[in-house]
């Protein structure tokens, strides 16, 4: 196992070789996901702000080195993977009749990119096939890896627009809201809407500074209402005599932890709620801060036999469960284990 990770977390002990890369401002940055989340069409390109040490490694010549050694190509230059690539992207682009530049020679769309590496190389060619793209030449005023240069702050695109049905890749062509495989599952789902479950029920939380568990050690988004605390109802606070910030025990399939109650009318009668990305108290870490407040790791509490019969997906909401108050009795009962 080799783990590409800046930290040794709990995932990373497990690992045989671990890669760190290099930090933020070592790294150039592009955003693609979160992009697909905005509500404005704007793109930005950043160089690294700090060069990289003589003989450290980019994070993408790590992932491309370890590409080539589990294909068999040890040795051989990171800059194939990225050449290969190119020849691959552009190879296809000018067989698509819908592309910018269909029927181009590849071989010359390759010798127009630009930028100091095969990575700015790649960037610079789905910048220029892309919905805002030069095409190659095609759209003077389009984008392309220079124009992103000489505006450091980013270009703004305008209002998002819309695109279908061009990136649907339905058999129909269509949006389909109701596909055979789900319609088929809603007789389950009917039969699920009269069953309630006679104890509690558990449901996750993402707190707005904790999208991963690797930001609480991170200390500036940690504290305030960044902790793993259970929330559950004021009703069933007193009818199961919890108080606020008292130590409960929380017992799923998989195993019980142990978190602070946080009462609180925020959830629904017969639903507590444990944020996800807890339970940094496992041995072979170094991560310092977070191990200094673990919390509960929520997935100890699922023995991995709930599945979703439609997607195979693991349930990780509205599992059964049993809270109590944690009392120095109940830890003494013999093969009783609280983390």
């Amino acid at each position: 196992m080799v783990s590409v990770d800046p930290y040794l977390n709990e995932t990373s002990r497990h690992a045989d070789v671990v890669l760190p890369p290099p930090p933020p401002a070592q790294s150039p940055h592009h955003d693609f996901a979160f992009n697909a989340l905005a509500v404005r069409n704007q793109v930005r390109y950043t160089r690294a702000a700090v060069p990289l040490e003589p003989g450290r490694m980019a994070e993408t010549e790590i992932l491309a080195r370890l590409v080539l050694a589990a294909t068999g190509m040890h040795g051989a230059d990171p800059a194939a993977v990225d050449a290969l690539v190119i020849e691959q992207t552009l190879g296809k682009a000018v067989r698509d009749p819908n592309s910018p530049v269909h029927g181009r020679d590849p071989k010359d769309l390759a010798d127009r990119l630009t930028g100091d590496n095969g990575p700015e190389r790649r960037l610079d060619m789905m910048l220029r096939l892309g919905p805002y793209g030069d095409g190659f030449g095609a759209d003077p005023d389009g984008l392309t890896l220079a124009r992103l240069l000489a505006h450091p702050h980013g270009i703004d695109l305008g209002p998002l627009r819309p695109r279908l049905p061009q990136p649907l890749k339905t058999r129909s062509g269509k949006v389909e809201l109701l596909p055979g495989p789900i319609a088929g599952d809603l007789p389950r789902l009917r039969a699920a809407l009269d069953e309630r479950p006679a104890g509690l029920v558990l449901v996750g939380r993402r707190h707005l500074r904790s999208n991963n568990s690797w930001m609480h050690n991170v200390p500036a988004l940690t504290g305030g209402s960044n902790r793993c605390t259970l929330h559950l109802h004021p009703d069933d606070a007193e009818r199961l005599g919890i108080r606020n910030g008292q130590p409960v025990r929380v017992k799923g399939a998989g195993g019980e932890v142990t978190a602070p109650a946080e009462v609180t009318d925020a959830v629904r009668r017969g639903v507590v709620s444990l944020p996800h990305g807890w339970g940094h108290d496992r041995p072979g870490t170094r991560t310092r801060h977070a191990s200094a407040d673990p919390g509960a790791n929520v997935n100890q509490l699922l023995d991995g036999s709930l599945l979703d019969p439609l997607s195979g997906n693991a349930v990780l909401n509205g599992v059964p469960v049993e809270v109590a108050p944690r009392t120095a009795a109940a830890e003494r009962r013999p093969g009783t284990r609280v983390p």
